[in-house]
Formats: structure tokens, sequence, C-alpha cells
């Protein structure tokens, strides 16, 4: 597990529901990985990443 210290990473939790959401931004909360509200992933630090929080950032709470 030492290897897994060196990646930064971010957790993601959806706390808005996604109903009358476009398409496109429920598709985006799909690929972070999040179904239900109050649910949390954490995710790799990545700028791909970083991009899908920032398009959703009014439906997710992202730390770290």
């Amino acid at each position: 597990m030492a290897g897994n210290d060196s990646k930064k990473t971010v957790k993601v939790t959806l706390v808005r529901s996604v109903i009358g959401t476009r398409e496109s931004h429920r598709a985006t909360v799909r690929g972070l990985g999040l179904r239900k509200i109050r649910q949390s992933v954490i995710l790799e630090d990545t700028p791909a990443v970083r991009g899908m929080i920032h398009k959703v950032d009014y439906l997710v709470k992202a730390e770290g």
C-alpha cells in the first residue's frame, strides 16, 4: 500500500438530485461513479476528474 500514498485523491459526494438537470450533467455524475444522494467516491485527482467536478460543481461536493 505504500505506493498508493504518493497518488493524490479527491473525495466526491453527490449533494443534490440530478432530476431536472441536463442530460450531459447526469452522464457526468454517473461517470464520476455516483448514483445516490450523499454517496461518496474516492477518485484519483487528475485534470479529467477535476474538469468533471467543475462541470457539475452545483451537484457535488469535493474534498481533499
